[in-house]
């Protein structure tokens, strides 16, 4: 055989090899779904399917992370607080989340709380909590 031959050869061995027609891959399981509430969603109720991711954000470092009263109706996931780059010092400036997830059926209640809303600034009444009822079904 020439050289020519053999690379040839080698050329399509490779290419053979290579090539494998297993189908269109499998899909896996769909992202779970997600509600984002902030501050707008206090005082309400919402419902969720199972296996929802629910996040609350607040936006001031002020803010406990919410917290639920129904751990096996939403499991905690994750909390963090997040400062904005540029804030003035004691201004409060970012975002406060807390995730769950929505692991059984059940009602579930989200509550966060606040007592200063500045630097040297009380909270009025209004502004001092926060609360979501979660269902889950």
């Amino acid at each position: 055989m020439t050289v020519r031959t053999l690379a040839a050869a080698a050329l399509l061995a490779l290419a053979a090899g290579c090539s494998s027609n297993t189908g269109p891959a499998a899909p896996g399981p769909p992202a779970p779904a997600a509600l984002v509430l902030d501050e707008h969603a206090d005082g309400t109720t919402v419902r969720v399917a199972p296996g929802t991711v629910v996040r609350v954000e607040l936006h001031s470092t002020y803010w406990s992370p919410a917290a639920g009263d129904n751990p096996r109706t939403l499991r905690p996931t994750a909390t963090a607080t997040t400062p904005a780059p540029s804030c003035r010092p004691g201004g409060g400036c970012g975002q406060v989340t807390a995730g769950f997830l929505a692991a059984a059926p059940g009602t579930a209640r989200l509550s966060a709380h606040r007592t200063t809303c500045g630097e040297a600034l009380a909270c009025p009444p209004g502004q001092r909590a926060f609360t979501v009822t979660v269902t889950v079904g």
